[in-house]
């Protein structure tokens, strides 16, 4: 978390000692950070979702987009609770419209994400959400999609950082906002 308060602090220990890791996963040498264990608590999903959300109370948010699959577990309370909508990004084959399409790299090959091409309302101030930040293609391709539609980027948010691959520096100096950091493997 970005607020060192005493209260921040509790609240990142709290929500890292859910965080189950999985050694070896999905390949051997990763150490994989699990939310599961913690969206599962009623009481630390609310804490988490409530502070994301505190955070952009003055933002001017109106629409939160999120990345698939996960990324929807969090961005869909979080834009309740900023009373703005809420727009998916997805895999490609996913949506029925006609959407927009932004491929990136992995370290084992390629993937795209897409996003309805009426889904963002050119000027709108957007908030990209994940539950994760590792090396930032995925989010960096998705606010590609949003800037493509004309959306205006306030804020990037995530659950977990993992802050030791510098993902952030992937993303152009935006306002990035996570929860939980992993300086280490």
């Amino acid at each position: 978390m970005n607020d060192q308060s005493p209260g921040a602090v509790l609240l990142n220990n709290d929500l890292r000692a859910a965080i189950r890791t999985i050694p070896d996963f999905p390949k051997p040498g990763i150490m994989f950070r699990d939310i599961t264990t913690l969206i599962k608590d009623p009481i630390l999903l609310r804490r988490a979702v409530d502070v994301l959300a505190e955070h952009y109370r003055d933002a001017r948010i109106e629409m939160v987009i999120a990345v698939e699959s996960r990324g929807f577990i969090l961005g869909a309370p979080l834009a309740y609770k900023l009373g703005a909508g809420f727009v998916p990004v997805r895999k490609p084959g996913k949506l029925p419209a006609p959407t927009a399409r932004q491929e990136y790299t992995l370290e084992y090959g390629s993937d795209a994400v897409e996003v309805h091409r009426d889904a963002i309302t050119p000027g709108a101030r957007v908030l990209l959400h994940d539950d994760l930040l590792a090396t930032g293609g995925t989010i960096l391709a998705a606010t590609k999609l949003v800037e493509l539609l004309g959306g205006d980027i306030a804020g990037i948010s995530f659950l977990v950082e993992l802050s030791f691959l510098n993902g952030r520096k992937r993303l152009g100096g935006r306002e990035i906002f996570s929860l939980i950091q992993y300086d280490s493997e």
